[in-house]
């Protein structure tokens, strides 16, 4: 397969979908140009511009970094489409109107690069149809996209070939989708919604189907179907007031417009509540009110009865939580036979989803495997319905179904497929998933891209072997494991709960260093789940403070200290790669090492301040470390300049909200590596460190570290005063942020004086022991271990 080289993206539409997608390809450093209709008045960009502008407001944020918006080009379709001609993938996002669609096509197809692909984002449209509009030159290199709202942070992305796209292209545009914007693909057939949306929005109807049925609360259902069912917290009703009930509703008049012989088909009616908020133009979040309104701190619920809100706050019975806790076999054995309304509520949208599924699945995908997949990745389900299927005993519950189905008390008369019965036990196995189109299992996507996710994630039944127990072993304690894959380079994955870092863990990096230099080309410290650590295990301080108060915790902060000099110089390279939170200690594991390897959505930053610490082990001394290098590198002698961001962000605990904005923020540097697919982060961090070593790599010569001393603490300090008098800051806040003053400062010397790692670490330790001791951390300390929440004090 040839490499299809993404130098510039052009982006038809900048509506919330398109414009979106162009900050998430600026924020993997692809060029965009925005193209939109020109402005009736004033510039005849302005209407691009203004969506431009206005994606520096959204929450969540689109943009990892708000600076990469002027990688945007703005353009109109007036002036402009020449520009296509530079472009090597075209996005088509505007209105879900095919007419539309189609005249556009009209106007861009001469422009088109003769290499481009071309794509439309639709989330049901055919793509087919869509196609014909277009000259037969581009058709080959046409196909359907759908990204899911918002595209920066949703892992599922949808490719639908036509019957003319080659196959090539499509391989092609899943390897740029997948390795180059970090996602989850599904090919999908070019039926109505596609797979994600068939199934997810047909789930959501038989939901407020069934929920009418059984007399349940919005609020009540949105309890029983978020976690505890292992969904997306928010529910059933609270996602599609994220969604938007127009959003919504149009995609349903796309299965009531398309799918008239579908044995579902009545299922598809607009539910009653629905056409009544819609009605009022209550859509959801963006409006304000959909099936919630919030009026001042009162969340409130919309009743279909009295056509008004009444107040929300509805659960699960404890009976029906306890049912949901149990294995998949006895969970829908006991959801089956309850009596309780909840349950009976909970086995009839689980049955309709089976049922759905069973009976469209030759139609909408190549296997089972895309199906559960695309609900895992589009609709937040941590097991798709034929994962639980097979784990309940597929057999047992397709008996069921049917009983249930024959007894009519299903969604549809349609029978369940006779391959159901044919003596399986699932549909997912170690040779692949089932096909019911093909007949046949079908193995996973063998495109070369895939081979740069060492452990992929995995359906129940596929037999994968978990990284946990992958590879070979080197040495385990109950806080670390180390072992290689390749023989080459060695892997410590923290184990603990939340990767907390303690006395295991301190011991296994130690560990794990003497035998990277004894044996291996580098060490990467990688966990195959999120965080890659939430900090300091401050429970099992507990102990020893209760014990020997602070002078018994001083020794173990040494000795993570110690532990992370001996990462910093170690003889080979040792690169920290980072998926998800990696924050107060897991912060100062990674800025120890060599390089950093980051997923594209880490949070990384010294956050020690919101539990009344400071940081203890090494991230005070990186940040005045930093701060000379980049004097040094400035020729500049005003030290205070270089470390004041460093101080305001463990100051004010700032986290940064992307690996990109932690880059800003200092805690990853410029050679340090983003990825995009946080599946693709290993093979990335082992490749680094072989390079590195076959490059000739050296740990850095240990040196002495120019300081801003007394002065460049009283100046802090002055601004501090300012700030506590104001009313931004409290006493105990502003007593912390002086003593992380004093650390970065290097204390009482003077301005330029040349101090050690080892004596800064010294003024961290001295500072966060004396911190333990104070009333107002203790508060913190124990408000933070009973809630899981920073306390103001």
């Amino acid at each position: 397969m040839s490499k299809f080289n993404v130098r510039k993206v052009a982006v038809l539409g900048a509506g919330v979908m398109g414009a979106q997608i162009a900050a998430h390809l600026v924020n993997v450093k692809v060029p965009v140009v925005l193209f939109d209709l020109p402005a009736k008045e004033g510039p005849k960009n302005g209407i691009v511009t203004k969506a431009i502008d206005g994606l520096k407001k959204l929450k969540p944020s689109p943009i990892g970094n708000a600076d990469d918006l002027g990688f945007i080009q703005a353009a109109n379709y007036e002036e402009h489409l020449d520009l296509l001609k530079d472009c090597d993938l075209v996005i088509e996002a505007i209105a879900e109107r095919m007419d539309w669609k189609l005249d556009l096509y009209t106007k861009i197809a001469p422009h088109v690069a003769p290499h481009a692909i071309v794509a439309s984002n639709t989330s049901g449209l055919s793509i087919t149809k869509l196609a014909e509009a277009l000259p037969e030159s581009i058709k080959p290199r046409f196909c359907g996209i759908h990204f899911f709202n918002p595209p920066r942070y949703m892992y599922l992305v949808e490719l639908i070939p036509t019957p003319t796209t080659q196959p090539q292209v499509l391989d092609q545009l899943e390897t740029f989708v997948t390795s180059g914007l970090g996602k989850g693909v599904v090919r999908a057939k070019d039926t109505p919604n596609f797979v994600a949306n068939r199934v997810g929005i047909a789930g959501m109807l038989s939901t407020i189907q069934e929920a009418q049925n059984f007399g349940l609360s919005y609020d009540i259902v949105d309890d029983l179907t978020g976690k505890k069912l292992g969904r997306a917290s928010s529910g059933t009703f609270r996602t599609a007031d994220v969604v938007g009930l127009d959003t919504m509703a149009h995609v349903v008049k796309t299965l009531q417009d398309n799918l008239k012989d579908d044995p579902f088909y009545p299922s598809y009616a607009t539910p009653p509540a629905v056409a009544k908020l819609l009605d009022a133009k209550a859509l959801g979040q963006k409006t304000g009110a959909g099936f919630y309104k919030k009026v001042g701190k009162d969340i409130l619920r919309f009743d279909l009865a009295k056509g008004d809100y009444v107040p929300a706050g509805g659960k699960a019975e404890a009976i029906v939580d306890r049912i949901l806790k149990k294995p998949a076999a006895e969970r829908l054995k006991l959801l089956r036979e309850a009596s309780h309304p909840q349950a009976q509520f909970l086995w009839a949208i689980l049955r309709n989803s089976f049922h759905y599924v069973a009976v469209h699945l030759a139609e909408i995908a190549d296997s089972a495997r895309e199906v559960d997949q695309a609900m895992r990745w589009g609709f937040g389900t941590k097991q798709g319905p034929f994962e639980l299927w097979q784990e309940a005993g597929w057999q047992q519950v397709a008996t069921w179904v049917k009983e249930d189905i024959d007894a009519g008390k299903a969604l549809s008369k349609a029978p369940l497929p006779d391959w159901v019965f044919d003596g399986r036990t699932g549909v997912h196995t170690p040779e692949g998933s089932w096909s019911a189109a093909q007949k046949k299992y079908i193995p996973r996507s063998s495109l070369p891209v895939y081979q740069r996710q060492l452990f992929p994630e995995a359906l129940l039944g596929e037999g994968a072997k978990a990284p946990i127990t992958a590879g070979t072993e080197e040495f385990k304690n109950d806080e670390l494991r180390a072992w290689t894959l390749d023989g080459e380079v060695l892997i410590a994955s923290i184990t603990s709960k939340m990767h907390l870092i303690g006395p295991g863990v301190i011991d296994g990096l130690l560990k794990a260093v003497e035998l990277a230099e004894a044996k291996y080309k580098g060490l990467v410290i990688w966990s195959p789940d999120e965080p890659f650590s939430a900090g300091a295990n401050l429970e099992a301080m507990l102990p020893t403070f209760m014990k020997s108060g602070a002078k018994g915790i001083a020794p173990e902060i040494k000795k993570l200290q110690d532990a992370l000099l001996r990462v910093r110089y170690a003889g080979v390279p040792t690169i920290a790669a980072v998926r998800g939170m990696a924050l107060g200690g897991g912060c100062e594991i990674a800025v120890a090492c060599a390089k950093r390897v980051a997923h594209m959505e880490s949070y990384v930053g010294l956050v020690e301040v919101g539990v009344g610490l400071l940081p203890g082990g090494g991230g005070l001394t990186y940040i005045a470390r930093r701060g000379a290098e980049k004097a040094k590198a400035a020729n500049n002698t005003d030290y205070l300049s270089f470390v004041k961001d460093g101080f305001q962000a463990a100051a004010m605990a700032t986290v940064g909200t992307s690996a990109l904005e932690s880059r800003k923020l200092g805690y990853l540097l410029d050679d340090d590596v983003i990825v995009a697919n946080k599946d693709e982060l290993l093979y990335v961090a082992i490749a680094q460190a072989k390079a590195m070593t076959d490059s000739g790599w050296r740990a850095p010569l240990k040196s002495l570290i120019p300081v801003a001393g007394r002065s460049g603490i009283a100046t802090i300090k002055a601004q501090l005063v300012a700030m506590r008098d104001g009313g931004f800051i409290g006493p105990h806040d502003y007593h912390i942020a002086g003593l992380i003053a004093d650390v970065v400062c290097g204390g009482e010397v003077d301005a330029g004086s040349l101090v050690t790692e080892e004596y800064l670490m010294t003024l961290e330790r001295k500072h966060f022991c004396a911190l333990l001791e104070h009333p107002k951390t203790q508060e913190r300390v124990m408000g933070f271990l009973q809630t899981g929440k920073p306390v103001r004090n």
